[in-house]
């Protein structure tokens, strides 16, 4: 073994010193979250783990056996105590006696709220029989990619047999449910030295009596089936060996960027879709191999795999020997209604008389030779852990296909499982949308006070956001309060000068490959400048108009090509100034740049109507919190043009304003939703002022 394979073994992360001190609930957790950190074990929400302990029953006072079990939902590798499922064993073995065979199966879910130990909150996941019925005290489920590739092979249970002998049995397709609990009972029952089981296009059961033995066992299994894989595999070309050359790094990139606005548009008709691009090994290995058209059409094989990338990927027209990105983008309309009607005919062919309706017939998964594979879900996160299940299934594809034939899920199982009724019924639990669920924001002068207001509200609402600054050191601290907040999946952020169209450009290009587009534009990048007209140079006249007239038009027309190429609307809120409708002494410069961005907003929400773009102004005044314009200079200039010092400014401007009170930018952030919001869906060419009362910027 090379010292490059030895790296890639599995590490036993077991810490006896930590663990011994630990109730049996707590090593489970403990052993689960180890299970979980290492991908190559299972996928990120795949497998589940438990326990069978024994503890007192809080009405009895007696010592009774109770399953704790990963609940439904959630992922082995960030799970806590709360995201197990308590339940009596005593009720779970009583259950086979109200079982009516495998018709009825999905009833006992049902029953499973009755068997709740504890009033224990987190409902039991489907998987909970499968569990409970292996008589071990210690359960491992797990999906790695290894034990996939033998479970998705036409032959699993023949090799099977050959790599791990008569430790691991191995069980043929069914689907997850009450029925594959017995199958498992039965197994356990005819084989009591097996230690383990391969679930044919499932997955791998491992149990043992002691939490670490489970836990080291199970490592042990996948390790073995990985290093059979290795060796087997050392001189076979993965996929049939390569067909296309992949492009530069800077070349996908720039190719991914022009075409995922284009998918973007054409697959958020019911709801606005976030895209992921991802070129990684794997990938680029895969998406440029002779077998790629083949093995794609088979579709993916576990169920985890298969609800979360669709029946199969949609490959795109792309040769990137001869990269004609123009003629694909004109073909992708047609290609895009072909899967559509290829998923309604594979809906049709397979749907029963209670089957929930069809569902979002596009595709999640696009395959693009030379670049990469796209993928695009209901919001960000979905959208990267799609990737990632598709690169599972590469990997399961690469080494069922080398030895042996690589197999799908039959048509009628995958659809089975896609529309099962029970997880339908999970489906129409799930929470509503937030209002701005799918929606990409860019707004510049991101790391300010105003701009970090507005992403935070933006992010509370479930958007995603990029945040554009010439400050670097307060971009990072920005986007780092955020990602704590909301994750590292919905922020991001870019070095731009709104001056130039190079660094604006760049920018763009960024958060099309980055989320799939842009729905939203707030232009809030600043500066503030104060002094007589006779001492305002030209060079600081210029300045205001190149940041505050310029820099908006810049950034305004980049956005209108990215709306255009979406064709799906958007939203563009110019954050202005008071001093835009008002003037004010000391000021000509600022006042007439802020002027300039109201009437450039004007003319903007003209030219973008037709298209359902809507543009609207805010104008605050005086919002001092936070606010880097006034951290400078200008602070020292307003307050000397108003005879107060620092300190007075702010109660000088409260005091002046009809109302009394002070702008801040949670204030600011609150107008540029509900103009950037379908609050405001009726609302264009409108302005806002947001400056607590001031008589001389009524609009007339």
């Amino acid at each position: 073994m090379t010292s490059s394979q030895k790296s890639q073994r599995l590490e036993n992360k077991w810490d006896a010193a930590l663990a011994d001190g630990m109730s049996e609930p707590e090593k489970l957790l403990y052993r689960s979250n180890l299970l979980g950190s290492d991908k190559r074990i299972t996928n990120y929400g795949g497998g589940n783990t438990s326990a069978k302990v024994m503890q007192k029953d809080p009405l009895t006072g007696d010592m009774v056996e109770v399953l704790w079990v990963k609940g439904s939902g959630g992922d082995v590798g960030s799970i806590k105590m709360d995201g197990f499922s308590t339940l009596y064993m005593d009720k779970l073995n009583a259950l086979r006696d109200l079982y009516r065979g495998v018709a009825f199966e999905d009833e006992m879910v049902g029953y499973l709220p009755h068997c709740t130990f504890n009033l224990n909150p987190r409902a039991a996941s489907i998987d909970t029989p499968l569990h409970a019925y292996v008589p071990a005290l210690h359960v491992d489920h797990m999906h790695p990619d290894a034990i996939i590739a033998i479970a998705a092979s036409k032959d699993s249970k023949a090799m099977t047999q050959q790599i791990f002998g008569d430790s691991i049995g191995w069980l043929p397709w069914k689907k997850p449910g009450y029925e594959l609990g017995l199958w498992l009972s039965e197994f356990c029952a005819k084989n009591p030295e097996a230690k383990g089981v391969v679930l044919e296009s499932h997955g791998l059961f491992t149990w043992a009596d002691d939490a670490r033995d489970c836990y080291e066992l199970t490592i042990d299994i996948i390790q073995k089936a990985m290093d059979w894989f290795s060796a087997q595999t050392a001189d076979t070309e993965a996929f049939g060996g390569a067909a296309h050359t992949p492009m530069s790094a800077q070349e996908r990139r720039a190719t991914a960027t022009r075409l995922m606005p284009a998918i973007r548009g054409f697959v958020s008709g019911a709801q606005h879709m976030v895209g992921h691009f991802t070129d990684n090994d794997a990938v680029l290995e895969f998406v440029n191999s002779k077998d790629m058209p083949r093995l794609a059409a088979l579709g993916t094989s576990c169920p985890d795999h298969f609800l979360r990338t669709k029946i199969c990927p949609l490959v795109v027209d792309f040769d990137p020997a001869k990269p004609d990105v123009d003629a694909t983008l004109a073909g992708l309309e047609a290609a895009v209604s072909d899967y559509r009607k290829g998923y309604q005919a594979y809906y049709d062919r397979c749907k029963k008389d209670n089957s929930p309706a069809i569902r979002d017939p596009n595709a999640v998964v696009y395959l693009i030779p030379g670049v990469g594979m796209i993928t695009f879900a209901k919001d960000k996160a979905t959208a990267r852990i799609s990737g990632e299940f598709y690169v599972n299934a590469i990997n399961v594809m690469r080494g069922a296909d080398a030895v042996s034939e690589y197999q799908g899920l039959p048509e009628q199982e995958a659809f089975d499982i896609e529309y099962w009724l029970l997880e339908e019924a999970k489906l129409q639990r799930m929470p509503a949308p937030k209002s701005m669920a799918g929606r990409v924001a860019l707004i510049t002068g991101g790391a300010g006070g105003i701009g970090a207001a507005t992403a935070e509200r933006y992010l509370h609402e479930g958007a995603c956001v990029m945040l554009a600054d010439i400050d670097d050191a307060a971009l990072a601290e920005t986007a780092a309060g955020l990602t704590a907040r909301y994750s590292s999946d919905v922020v991001r952020t870019v070095n731009m000068n709104v001056t130039s169209e190079e660094a604006i450009a760049a920018g763009y290009a960024d958060i099309a490959v980055e989320f799939g587009g842009v729905d939203i534009l707030v232009s809030n990048a600043g500066i503030a400048s104060s002094a007589p007209i006779e001492e305002t140079s030209l060079d600081l006249w210029n300045k205001n108009m190149s940041i505050l007239s310029t820099g908006y038009f810049l950034v305004s027309r980049e956005a209108f090509k990215l709306f255009r190429a979406q064709d799906m609307g958007g939203a563009v809120v110019f954050v202005a100034s008071k001093n835009g409708l008002a003037a004010s002494p000391n000021a000509s410069a600022y006042c007439t740049a802020k002027a300039s961005e109201i009437h450039l907003a004007r003319c903007l929400a003209l030219e973008g109507a037709p298209m359902a773009v809507r543009v609207n102004v805010v104008n605050p005044d005086a919002v001092l919190k936070g606010s880097k314009i006034w951290q400078g200079e200008w602070l020292d200039q307003r307050a000397g043009t108003y005879g107060t010092d620092k300190d007075g400014l702010e109660a000088m401007y409260r005091d002046r304003s009809m109302l009394k009170r002070s702008v801040l930018p949670e204030d600011i952030a609150e107008a540029a939703y509900f103009l950037a919001s379908d609050l405001s869906a009726k609302s264009t060419g409108n302005i806002i002022n947001v400056d607590a009362g001031n008589v001389q910027a009524f609009t007339r």
